[in-house]
């Protein structure tokens, strides 16, 4: 390899806005709630470029202020651009102080682009005698190549292409790279707002340039084009000039290439790593020390040679360095613009094919029986259940994964025989219901739920990589894919290649050769493994232990008996509302119909805006959306419908279709065959509050303020005659919460006193006495009451109630008169979560902010409410959810026949076996009253019925 010494200049931009979208869907946010997914990004990048190629020199540069000079000949020179992403904006200033901890030079200069400081640094280093490399993904840097300088670029599935003079001719089809200025100067660029010529792509700017030799030589032989093409480009001679310039790279900015100062040299470790544990970046620390090691510097020899051109075969063999853990994540460029994010997010990972593993199946017989005992052997076993389907209910079992060591794993295949399948079951059933070995698993109220159908209970310690991640990060998605890519930058096997998409041609998993079964299933136990060792590290760090343990895991379990269990369904009842909402709906239409003066499609937005807005004229200047279409969502009809009874009537008219289409007609057809019951699956993992959220059907959007929509409730019923329905819901619980946390007393002793707190509030805020409250003053403090735990405004206030704005305003400032530390609570839960970048709940769950400190003020005030609102919201999910463990362990314990069935926001519903009830009402009144003390008494309320509507 030659001696010639070597510089690398790094597009500093280029590799953070790469790093930034790389988690776009997934940013990376910290305990403070930073999005440091731009930061971790860059890192990454850097570093895998240091490690495989240790450069003898090496610089990061930057832009500032663009570029003066270009801006000055042309006003709307990268006017176009969208404004830097806020997570961007707060990640320089972080890689700014790494760098300089790295003792690696930042070259920027006022008034130019990285793009001319790098270009200027290289034309220098050449004349000192440097091979110079350009770390950039921008094929505008092509027209710096010469036989000394070239560009570094990462591409799209890992490793890196080196563009010397020869990959630029074949590229860009030119004799000389400063023939690119011509090349981009014709074609112009989208993104930096460069006009270009009109009508001139790619292919003609190559035919061009071999016919013209450049823009100049375009210009002045414009005799030889051809109609409209003549045309555009004499009568756009000038621009092309302009672009020309728009498009060279400046090779006169005021920096000097130093060699000395550009030495790579050995980083304060101490300092990066107190600045990588700041930001939370423990494996980043891994990858930082070994990339710098001693011993990685003595082996690791530089994988870039360029005294030659590299020969297509070579720059497309595969990349076998050695990587870290995410560390060839941000192989990001070269991806297909399109769909670059999605590019970008797949570059570089590990598969199982990449990857040295040992997966084996299971055979019969006297194997089977060895491996259940190695098997007992174990401390902790990941599992991983393959089913025949997705409904737990009716899914059979196809197979099952094992895993307890790192790259390893077993597979246990289920024979198609039921009396088979059960004995395979009875010989595995020991290592399920052990109480001494811990079961991993993602997403294991599934497993639990399939199992439960062979009559087996999984018991022991429980630990689910879904909910922990849900705890560490509850803001990103937590399927297992996620999960592998983000943090162990690894692709699992997508289930499409076994079973294929969807539609006839899919295949059952039974359909599938054992073999595929086996490593799709035990990658699947192997990786939730590995993730396991992760996450159970990160969940101390977040302080959210304590929280897995207590709630989230044992309610996993509460989830499960509830889901298997089901509740009954009067479809009869239904059948009958479905013909009355019917009738309702037609009498509608009828209604709305002779308003309108003509009948057309209601439920089309297009002609409702055109009849309401154009015809009837409802409104002087209607908003419209960008396509030119009148607005008619609720939240512009429901401003309108107090003055124009046909907006009331369109209102209810889709109020009612909703409900018979979602409810009314689709809860008979989600009633299970198999148990004639309907059985809603709740979802851990979804609200970053901590609430709970039901699917298929999700019985907790049931419209309740309506008389129909309370209406449905009268459909879900008890088992049978021997049973009835108990109903008990938390009273005003969010309030007695902020109460409690803000330490108002006021409140505090209107709640001691068990006096309604509405009223009380409208005696305190409109200064009568209690008895003298009127109904509408006690309607306008519930209204403030509960708006001021979601931020309500004056205007708000005024939607909602019949006060005027400047009334709204007056009675929102009067409540905080009367209430100063409710005040006082709110700006501070605003300023902790400033400082700490999130909010927490009374158990300690966390809500991460991002956008608190924000400076587009209406992301950083729906930030601000959610600060307030969150603690509220998410300290009654935690209550709530503390009761439903203790009344499941007293009925499970007291073997009673009574079973919990629905959570609905702050109401349990219980399946009653009528002689237990009144010690039921009992237990279950004492536990949730129980569940937590706060300094205001928590209250609820018991009601039963033969349906739930008359229980609630």
């Amino acid at each position: 390899m030659s001696d010639q010494k070597r510089l690398f200049l790094v597009d500093a931009y280029a590799l953070i806005f790469r790093g930034y979208y790389a988690f776009i869907k997934n940013p990376r946010i910290n305990s403070k709630g930073e999005d440091t997914s731009a930061i971790m990004g860059f890192m990454n990048s850097l570093l895998d470029v240091i490690k495989r190629e240790r450069p003898d020199h090496l610089a990061v540069c930057f832009d500032k202020g663009g570029s003066a000079d270009r801006v000055e000949m042309y006003e709307a020179y990268k006017a176009n651009r969208d404004e830097t992403p806020e997570g961007i904006k707060t990640a320089v200033p972080y890689i700014y102080e790494i760098l300089k901890a790295m003792h690696i030079p930042i070259m920027v200069k006022e008034g130019y682009e990285a793009d001319d400081v790098i270009g200027t640094l290289s034309k220098q280093a050449e004349k000192a005698g440097y091979k110079t490399f350009m770390v950039t993904p921008d094929k505008d840097f092509a027209q710096l190549v010469s036989e000394n300088i070239f560009m570094y670029r990462p591409v799209f599935g890992g490793g890196y292409e080196t563009w010397g003079i020869p990959e630029v001719q074949k590229k860009f089809e030119v004799e000389d790279p400063l023939q690119v200025i011509d090349y981009l100067g014709m074609m112009g660029d989208a993104s930096d707002n460069i006009p270009g010529l009109p009508g001139v792509g790619d292919k003609t700017a190559k035919k061009f340039i071999a016919q013209f030799g450049s823009m100049e030589g375009l210009l002045a032989n414009t005799d030889q084009l051809k109609g409209k093409m003549k045309e555009k480009v004499e009568a756009n001679g000038e621009l092309g000039i302009l672009s020309k310039q728009l498009a060279t790279i400046m090779l006169d900015v005021p920096v000097e290439f130093d060699a000395k100062n550009f030495e790579l040299d050995q980083p304060d470790i101490p300092k990066v790593t107190e600045i990588f544990q700041k930001l939370e970046f423990r494996r980043l620390i891994d990858n930082f020390t070994k990339t710098f090691s001693a011993a990685a510097t003595a082996t690791e020899t530089p994988s870039a040679e360029t005294t030659k051109p590299i020969s297509s075969a070579e720059k497309n063999a595969p990349n076998t360095t050695p990587t870290s853990a995410g560390a060839g994540q941000f192989s990001l460029f070269g991806a297909d613009p399109t769909n670059e994010s999605e590019a970008i997010s797949n570059a570089g990972r590990k598969t199982a094919a990449s990857t040295s593993h040992f997966y084996q199946s299971v055979a019969p017989g006297m194997a089977t029986k060895l491996f259940v005992k190695n098997l007992m052997n174990q401390s902790t076993v990941c599992f991983d259940t393959e089913t025949t389907g997705l409904n737990p209910l009716t899914a059979e079992l196809v197979g099952i994964a094992f895993s307890w060591e790192v790259g390893k794993g077993f597979y246990m295949p289920f024979p198609d025989d039921k009396n088979e399948a059960q004995e395979l079951i009875e010989l595995i059933r020991p290592f399920f219901e052990s109480e001494n070995i811990e079961k991993v698993g993602q997403n294991l109220k599934y497993d639990i739920k399939v199992l439960a159908k062979y009559n087996i209970t999984v018991k022991g310690k429980l630990f689910d990589t879904m909910l922990a991640h849900y705890l560490i990060n509850p803001d990103m998605r937590h399927n297992m894919d996620v999960l592998a890519e983000t943090y162990l930058n690894y692709t699992p096997i997508s289930i499409t290649e076994l079973i294929g998409k969807k539609g006839k041609n899919q295949l059952s998993m039974r359909e599938v050769p054992l073999e595929k079964q086996t490593e799709y299933a035990v990658e699947d136990a192997d990786i939730t493994l590995q993730l396991k060792e992760l996450f159970k590290n990160e969940l101390g760090e977040a302080n959210t232990q304590k929280l897995f343990d207590d709630i989230e895991i044992p309610l996993l379990r509460v989830l499960a008996a509830m889901e298997l269990e089901g509740i009954n369904l009067d479809k009869n009842f239904l059948n009958k509302l479905s013909e009355e909402l019917n009738t309702d709906i037609l009498n509608l239409e009828k209604n709305i119909y002779e308003a309108a003066g003509e009948e057309f499609n209601i439920a089309s937005p297009k002609q409702l805006g055109l009849v309401l807005f154009e015809k009837m004229k409802l409104v002087e200047k209607p908003k419209k959306t960008k396509t030119g279409q009148y607005k008619t969502g609720e939240d512009i009809l429901s401003y309108l419908a107090k003055d124009h009874e046909i907006i009331r009537n369109i209102l209810d008219f889709r109020g009612l279709s909703k409900l018979k289409s979602t409810y009314v007609d689709a809860l008979p057809l989600q009633v299970e065959e198999a148990t004639g019951r309907v059985h809603t699956d709740y979802m851990q993992t979804v609200a970053a509050t901590g609430r709970l959220s039901s699917n298929n059907p999700n019985l907790q959007n049931i419209p309740i303020r309506t008389a129909r929509g309370r209406q449905v409730r009268k459909a879900f019923i008890p088992r049978d005659e021997n049973h009835t329905l108990l109903a008990a819901d938390y009273s005003q619980i969010e309030l007695r919460i902020i109460a409690a946390l803000s330490q108002e007393e006021t409140m505090i002793s209107a709640f001691k006193n068990g006096e309604d707190i509405h009223a009380s509030t409208a005696s305190k805020v409109f200064n009568v006495a209690l008895e003298d409250v009127t109904r509408e003053q006690r309607s306008h403090a519930k209204t403030v009451n509960f708006g001021i735990i979601y931020g309500v405004s004056a205007f708000g206030l005024s939607n909602q109630t019949d006060l005027s704005r400047s009334e709204s305003k007056e009675l929102i400032d009067t409540y905080y008169a009367t209430y100063p530390k409710l005040r006082a609570y709110m700006s501070n839960q605003v300023d902790f979560a400033r400082d700490n970048g999130y909010v927490q709940t009374v158990l300690g769950r966390r809500r991460y902010l991002k956008d608190i400190n924000s400076r587009n003020a209406l992301v950083r005030g729906a930030a601000e409410r959610n600060a307030v609102n969150a603690p509220i919201q998410g300290s009654a999910a935690d209550i709530i959810k503390i009761a439903m463990i203790n009344i499941y362990n007293k009925l499970q314990e007291g073997q009673f026949k009574t079973k919990m069935l629905l959570q609905v926001h702050d109401e349990l519903v219980f399946d009653v076996y009528k002689p237990e009830l009144e010690t039921i009402k009992t237990l279950v009144k004492t536990e949730m009253e129980n569940a937590f003390t706060l300094d205001v008494p928590l209250d609820v309320e018991l009601d039963t019925g033969d349906n739930w509507l008359e229980a609630h």
